[in-house]
């Protein structure tokens, strides 16, 4: 480094002609020697200083104002070497030594000797410009140094066709000027007088912005003041010159000119670089703004359908039984309409949200994105596993509410029967325990002592009848109580009653006989036809009242074969009333023999049989109730039996249109597993088939409502089984569902492999080859590779792990590496096929789909773009910084983009930060995941 802290060096603006300037084709120090020295008097010249002052005034605040603030006096405001250093930490993007605050002069000197080392340390060799001058004000050194400073980091990497500085600026102006009439750029001075040069160099890159054909070249202050006027108000470049001065001076200051013009072509040059980049970005950008939307449509779909589930599992697991039939047949009508109104569009729902998240995660591979990760709890094996969850739950609550209502049946029928059987008894015992309590034995005479024994021999002949009534009233309640009847409680406390009672009779009864055997004395012969017709009667009475009862009882069957033995018991019923019927005449016949004898022998009866209150009137009218149930009976049955035979026919139905959909659905499964395998002709003839398989499918839906609008009937009917068919309305449903999704699902795996063609530029015979190979080791044609079927496949497919040659030059073909792999005994090294498992197994099942497949040879065989070509597309834009700032994006980006990356992008931190920097960096890193870097 050149001494330049000397006090007493003599002043020398500039390197000299012999001198080495850094930089490459054509350097500062050649440019400086093909230039004439810069002449001590001309620079005297006030006009040219004066140009001086303002243009690099101009220059230096256009940089400074993005540091917030900018000088006045260019020889004044640099003395305390504050601002300078600021200026060249703005244009070099990089960080100075931290400045003195002090206001000392020894202080200010130490700050412009920093600049100057700085300056000094870009290759720039400073003669006879020392600090002190810069300190005192000395305004020829100030402007060398500027001037310095604007060919070091404004001009010196100005370079077309391998010219020096000046002249690649120079032929630059030339070219771009070319087209132009009445402008001849050859220098930097007069060249420029008229303003047709500033003006054309505008119109050639921004022709909105001037008029071209309306200037006049001879109206050179009007030119130069439109010039730069509008450089001012739309290019952002600075005024730096007067049109006066340019006009009124003989030769404007080339140095002026220069630093003007450099302006335009950084303003200019780096137009079409930006656009490139911006293009590159506002891709990137567009490709995950439309990932995460599809993201977030993900994550919605999935919320809803997962909420759905959430809310609809507890329903189904409700299995709060209810007390009557209606209730729960309501629950049933309710449980339909969901089958038919609400799951179905769930199911689709369902399906879609897996061809979206296929779709999604395509798209991320071949943008060369990290793979979709949605939030905890909405993975697609999350929602299966809900689905799973929910159709577990429906199946039960179905069972659940068929079962609940047959047990419902079962209850109303008992709780019918033991009403029945209860009154009957009830009204049988009314007044017994007052009669058995009777002392009337203590004023009996012997002849009515020997009547009440009878009697009440009588009454325990019928107390022992009623044994049985009693026991399946106990019964009968102790099965309401196994099956929890909802009145349970009043039925147990009106069986208690009755076994009490009945407990009661019987020790009353007990005791009764024994106070008549101790009065009894002696017996005289009583009536034996009344004895006899007592004993006939008592039996027979109960007999018809038996009759009447099983006449009366109510009957729940749901089989043909169980109404027809019913039936068959009833008709053996009506084949024993004509011996009744003699039995009640003889009993009848026993009666009115009793009444002749007592008439010939003029007995006085006391009127009624002393052993049995049934009378011959009662038998006479329960058997006519028997006569009247008989026939009533018989309709009921004959209606069961047509209920039945509708239902057999409903069966049957149900089961002629199951026994053919079941068939049917299951060999469309097997035909969508063939063709999913075989895949002949292009894709696009893959797809157009499956379509139309797929309509096919579609249309068969009428034959699917026709076996629901059957089994809607079955179910109105509480039919609960079929022995006809093997097919319930769940499998046809659960078949027919997963018909629809997997041909839905075959149909995005083809869409995705041509998203993934065309992505990626694979041609047809290499899908059909990728195709072949799978389909070759997929042995049981289960769509999926185990490791060893996937290793050898890679292999077959010429796949070189070892040497990377396939991938790297692509200079041998399928076949020539084969060849090579047999010659050599090649095999895939462990370390890297576990690195190619992991991904395209990242969830380690120990499978590879045949999407996975294809995924994984198209990134091998294609490119794509990188987070390395984002991150220096950004850069163009950011104009070689280490960061970008928001009005930068919102400048070069289309709005929506600008304001994406503004959102997302992280503060900068880095040691050359500004206020208001931007992470871009970091930011594309984001885009592609760590591992792409």
């Amino acid at each position: 480094m050149v001494d330049y802290h000397a006090a007493n060096q003599s002043y020398q603006y500039g390197p000299s002609s012999g001198s080495n300037g850094a930089g490459g084709g054509g350097s500062m120090g050649d440019y400086m020697a093909q230039e004439d020295d810069w002449d001590r008097d001309l620079l005297l010249d006030p006009a040219w200083e004066k140009q001086q002052r303002k243009t690099f005034t101009a220059w230096c605040n256009s940089h400074l104002r993005k540091a917030g603030t900018q000088i006045e006096n260019i020889d004044e405001d640099f003395r305390d070497g504050l601002k300078l250093m600021l200026l060249l930490e703005v244009i070099s993007g990089e960080r100075l030594p931290k400045p003195e605050r002090g206001k000392m002069r020894v202080h200010k000197i130490n700050n412009v000797n920093k600049a100057l080392d700085f300056i000094a340390s870009k290759g720039v060799k400073l003669v006879s410009i020392g600090a002190e001058e810069i300190v005192d004000g000395n305004a020829k050194m100030t402007l060398g140094m500027i001037w310095t400073i604007i060919l070091r980091f404004a001009i010196q990497d100005i370079s077309v066709e391998e010219t020096s500085a000046k002249e690649g600026l120079l032929l630059w102006c030339q070219r771009k000027t070319a087209p132009y009439k009445n402008v001849n750029v050859q220098n930097f001075h007069i060249s420029w007088k008229d303003g047709l040069a500033f003006n054309a160099l505008i119109h050639r890159h921004r022709p909105e912005l001037i008029e071209y054909d309306k200037l006049r070249k001879d109206d050179p202050v009007t030119n130069l003041n439109n010039a730069f006027e509008v450089a001012e108000k739309y290019l952002d470049i600075p005024k730096m010159l007067d049109a006066e001065d340019i006009v009124n001076t003989a030769r404007p200051d080339e140095k002026a000119i220069m630093t003007y013009v450099s302006s335009f072509y950084h303003a200019f040059s780096g137009a079409q670089k930006a656009e490139t980049a911006a293009n590159r970005i506002c891709k990137v950008l567009a490709v995950n703004q439309e990932n995460e939307h599809l993201m977030e449509d993900y994550e919605r779909l999935a919320s809803d359908l997962l909420e759905w589930i959430r809310r609809t599992i507890p329903w189904l697991e409700d299995r709060v039984p209810q007390k009557t039939i209606q209730e729960m047949q309501q629950k049933l009508e309710d449980f339909r309409d969901y089958r038919r109104v609400h799951k179905p569009p769930k199911v689709q729902e369902k399906c879609q949200l897996e061809i979206n998240f296929n779709t999604l995660q395509t798209k991320l591979r071949l943008s060369n994105r990290p793979a979709f990760m949605p939030s905890e709890g909405k993975m697609v094996s999350d929602i299966n596993n809900g689905w799973q969850h929910l159709e577990q739950a429906e199946k039960g609550y179905e069972e659940w509410l068929l079962n609940e209502i047959r047990r419902l049946e079962r209850l109303d029928h008992l709780a019918e029967k033991f009403r029945q059987k209860a009154s009957i008894h009830e009204a049988w015992t009314d007044g017994k325990e007052a009669m058995l309590k009777q002392r009337d034995y203590e004023t009996a005479t012997l002849s009515d002592i020997k009547a009440l024994i009878r009697k009440h021999e009588a009454f325990e002949s019928d107390l022992a009848a009623h044994q049985d009534r009693v026991e399946q009233i106990a019964a009968i309640a102790q099965e309401l109580n196994e099956l929890d009847y909802y009145d349970s409680h009043n039925v147990n406390t009106r069986c208690q009653k009755i076994c009490d009672q009945w407990d009661a009779l019987g020790s009353l009864t007990h005791s009764r006989r024994e106070a008549l055997e101790k009065t009894e004395k002696q017996l005289e012969t009583i009536d034996q036809l009344h004895l006899e017709y007592a004993k006939r009667a008592a039996p027979f009475n109960n007999w018809m009242e038996s009759a009447m009862e099983d006449l009366q009882d109510m009957f729940i069957v749901h089989t043909i074969e169980e109404i027809e033995g019913l039936i068959s018991a009833h008709d053996q019923f009506k084949s024993t009333l004509p011996d009744a019927d003699r039995e009640r005449d003889a009993i009848l016949a026993i009666h009115k023999e009793a009444q002749r004898i007592a008439e010939s022998n003029h007995i006085k009866l006391s009127g009624s049989n002393p052993y049995t209150t049934v009378t011959p009137q009662i038998i006479n009218s329960k058997w006519e109730k028997v006569q009247q149930l008989v026939p009533k009976r018989d309709q009921a049955l004959l209606e069961e039996q047509s209920k039945q035979q509708s239902n057999e026919r409903l069966r049957r139905q149900f089961a002629s249109q199951a026994n053919i959909v079941g068939p049917w659905i299951q060999t469309k499964m097997e035909e969508i597993g063939r063709i999913s395998i075989e895949m002949n002709g292009t894709l696009e003839d893959q797809l157009s088939h499956l379509k139309q398989y797929e309509r096919s499918i579609v249309d068969y839906k009428p034959n699917l409502d026709l076996l629901e609008q059957q089994h809607q009937l079955i179910q109105e009917a509480l039919i609960f089984d079929n022995k006809h068919t093997n097919y319930t309305m769940e499998h046809i449903r659960v078949g027919w569902e997963q018909l629809l999704t997997t041909i839905a699902r075959t149909i995005n795996e083809v869409e995705n492999q041509i998203l993934t063609r065309d992505a990626k530029g694979i041609s047809q015979e290499q899908m059909q080859e990728f195709r072949a190979s799978f389909n070759h080791f997929d042995k049981d044609h289960g769509g999926a590779l185990g490791p060893e079927e996937f290793k050898a496949c890679l292999i077959s497919l010429g796949y070189d792990v070892e040497n990377d040659r396939q991938k790297q030059t692509g200079s041998m073909d399928s076949d020539d590496f084969r060849a090579l792999l047999i010659s050599t005994g090649y095999s895939l090294g462990d370390a890297e096929f576990n690195r190619i498992m992991s991904m395209v197994d990242p969830n380690h099942s120990g499978l590879v789909t045949f999407q996975a497949f294809i995924d994984f040879m198209s990134r091998e065989t294609t490119d794509t773009d990188t987070a390395d070509q984002v991150i220096a597309s950004f850069k163009v834009l950011a104009g070689d910084k280490n960061f970008i700032t928001a009005e930068e994006l919102r400048r070069e980006l289309p709005p929506d983009q600008a304001e994406y990356c503004i959102a997302r992008m992280a503060p900068y931190q880095g040691p050359d930060a500004v206020p208001g920097a931007l992470d871009y960096k970091s930011f594309s890193t984001a885009l592609y995941g760590e591992s792409d870097l």
